[in-house]
C-alpha cells in the first residue's frame, strides 16, 4: 500500500501548491491513501467546509486537523457530517466531531486514520497516549484495518518520539504536524512504524512558520501586538511524506516529499520509475 501524508496546508499560497499537484501525484505515484492535514488552510485558522471539499475534490482521503480546529465557527457544524474531517481525538467529551475514523481507499483496503494533540507547551488536552490506547485496541492493525496512521500534532519534539516508540509495531505511521519546520528524521522504527518528527508545513517558507514577516518580528521585538497575523502569500512548497506498507500495515519504505517553492525538492526515489513513466 502507498500512503501519502501532507504537511499542514497553510493558507491560500498553501491550498494553491496542493490543489496544482496533489491529483498529478495521486495518479503518478499511484497512491492509495492521501492524507491532508488542513488545521491553517483558511488564512492560517482552521477550515471551512468549501475548502475541505476542495481538498477532498483534489484527491485527498481525508483531512485532519489540530489545534486551530474550530477557529472557523462553522466546522462546529459542519464537522458532524463530514466523516472524512478529523478533528484530535484527545478533545474532550462531548466535542464535535471525530477523532479517529477508518477510512476505505479506491482499492478497498481500509485505513484507520487517528488525529492526535500533544499536551507539552500546547493547550491542556486529554491524555493522547491513553486516547490513543483505547482506539487501538478496539481497532488493531490486521485485524479492524489494513494500515493505521496517526497525525501527532503537538510542539514538542520528545512528546512525539515518545508516542511513536510506545505505539511502534501498532501502526503504519505516526507524523508529527504542527510546528510547520520539515524534520530530517524519518525512518523505520524497530518494530515497523514509519516516523518523522514534523511533515512540514505547504505553505510560503519566506515566512515564519507561514505567516508574513513583519507581524511576528514586531511582536518579538516590541511584545505589542499591532496587526493580525496573515499568510505569506509566496511561493509555496508542498511538504509531507511517502510511506509504502507491506501486507501486514507495516513500514517497508519511507521518505520526505518537498515539491515547489524555495526548499530543496525531494521525491521518493522508490516511486520515481513510476512517476516518470506516466508524466
Amino acid at each position: 500500500m502507498r500512503l501519502l501524508f501532507i504537511g499542514d496546508v497553510v493558507g491560500r499560497a498553501g491550498r494553491a501548491v496542493l490543489i496544482e499537484h496533489l491529483p498529478k501525484l495521486r495518479l503518478a505515484w499511484g497512491l492509495d491513501c492521501v492524507i491532508v492535514n488542513g488545521e491553517n488552510a483558511a488564512g492560517g485558522f482552521g477550515v471551512t467546509e468549501a475548502i475541505c471539499g476542495d481538498f477532498l475534490a483534489a484527491g485527498a482521503d481525508c483531512v485532519t486537523l489540530g489545534n486551530h480546529a474550530f477557529d472557523q465557527r462553522e466546522a462546529l457544524v459542519f464537522i458532524a457530517r463530514q466523516p472524512r474531517l478529523i478533528r484530535p481525538l484527545n478533545y474532550p467529551r462531548g466535542t464535535p466531531g471525530a477523532g479517529a475514523n477508518i477510512i476505505e481507499t479506491v482499492s478497498g483496503a481500509r485505513v484507520l486514520v487517528i488525529n492526535l494533540m500533544g499536551r507539552i507547551f500546547m493547550d491542556a488536552m486529554d491524555d493522547p497516549f491513553a486516547a490513543a490506547e483505547r482506539e487501538l485496541d478496539a481497532c488493531p492493525l490486521g485485524v479492524g484495518c489494513d494500515a493505521t496512521v496517526v497525525d501527532f500534532h503537538a510542539e514538542a519534539s520528545s512528546e512525539k518520539q515518545a508516542f511513536a516508540h510506545f505505539v511502534d509495531g501498532r501502526v503504519s505511521l505516526v507524523v508529527g504536524t504542527h510546528t510547520h519546520v520539515p524534520t530530517a528524521d524519518y525512518q523505520i522504527l524497530p518494530q515497523g512504524a514509519g516516523y518523522m518528527t514534523d511533515a512540514g508545513m505547504t505553505g510560503d517558507y519566506d515566512s515564519v512558520i507561514g505567516m508574513e514577516k513583519e507581524e511576528p518580528i514586531r511582536r518579538f521585538t516590541t511584545k505589542l501586538p499591532s496587526t493580525r497575523f496573515e499568510p505569506a502569500a509566496g511561493a509555496a512548497t508542498l511538504c509531507g511524506v511517502a510511506v509504502e506498507l507491506d501486507g501486514n500495515g507495516l513500514a517497508t519504505r519511507i521518505a520526505p516529499v518537498r515539491i515547489g517553492g524555495r526548499l530543496a525538492q525531494a521525491r521518493p526515489e522508490f516511486w520515481e520509475k513510476v512517476e516518470q513513466s506516466v508524466s
